[in-house]
């Protein structure tokens, strides 16, 4: 049998759509969903020594890196299709593919163990994360500039999000009105958009590789509980709080509830697995 045609191969290349919707669906953590499939560590590995990473974990990265282009492209149009229909019925898709993830993390946050610095960590991550958010709506910054330095920092986040497990960026760019030109701008191949944000993505990734990856391993349930409350902080920022109507209302809980099996459902798609 062909390699390509191998379990193995259309496992991973699975997994990569799956990893690649999840990096631009806001709710759902790319992160995450790779400690869950047991390609994290070796993913931060490569990034971090690539000389010994590359060589070691490519070959199992080739289907996962074609599912994770397909994945990712196919969810910002998704993404764009559902903002125009209703913002706040999407919001509420978003807060309940959020919500799917949270036991997950929760469960991986505490594998070596809840400190009360941990607790700690994730308190005060909350608090200063939510303050930002709340000054971003409604202080005076309250939308960022769809430009080339707001599509810079698009890119930032999101490289935090695919070196931090549970960072959901796309919450944090909702809150301040980024998520939406950004997502046609990638749909579209908008170069304009699509440079700045590879800058920003590959820029943060570079420099925060190694640090995050030695955090991980020394400070393992501290900076988890950190992200823990990152993640909640950058949901609570986005919870909308008027409807145009009771159709509208009943009909954003339906998505909410939809989003937090599918969520969970694929959240739980490599449980069981050891990373490798």
């Amino acid at each position: 049998m062909p390699q390509f045609l191998s379990k193995s191969f259309l496992l991973r290349l699975l997994q990569g759509a799956v990893i690649g919707a999840g990096a631009i669906l806001p709710g759902i953590s790319g992160g995450v969903l790779a400690v869950i499939f047991g390609i994290y560590r070796p993913m931060m590995e490569m990034i971090a020594h690539p000389k010994v990473g590359i060589k070691k974990h490519l070959p199992m990265f080739i289907p996962i890196i074609i599912g994770w282009a397909a994945g990712f492209f196919g969810g910002s149009g998704l993404i764009f299709i559902l903002f125009n229909h209703s913002e706040t019925v999407a919001t509420c898709l978003f807060i309940g593919l959020i919500l799917g993830t949270v036991p997950s993390l929760w469960r991986e946050a505490g594998e070596q163990g809840r400190s009360s610095g941990a607790y700690a960590a994730m308190v005060i991550c909350f608090a200063a994360l939510s303050g930002v958010l709340l000054y971003a709506q409604y202080g005076a910054f309250y939308e960022m500039p769809a430009n080339f330095f707001g599509f810079l920092f698009c890119g930032a986040l999101w490289g935090m999000s695919f070196i931090v497990p549970g960072m959901t960026s796309s919450s944090i760019l909702m809150a301040v009105g980024l998520l939406t030109p950004m997502v046609e701008g990638i749909s579209s191949f908008d170069m304009g958009v699509v440079i700045p944000w590879l800058l920003g993505m590959g820029g943060v990734v570079v420099l925060l590789a190694r640090l995050v990856d030695h955090l991980f391993t020394a400070r393992y349930t501290l900076f988890y509980h950190a992200v823990f409350g990152i993640v909640l902080a950058s949901t609570v920022a986005i919870i909308p709080f008027s409807f145009a109507s009771t159709s509208e209302l009943l009909l954003s809980l339906a998505c909410a509830v939809v989003g937090a099996g599918l969520a969970y459902w694929s959240s739980n798609l490599g449980s069981g697995k050891k990373e490798e």
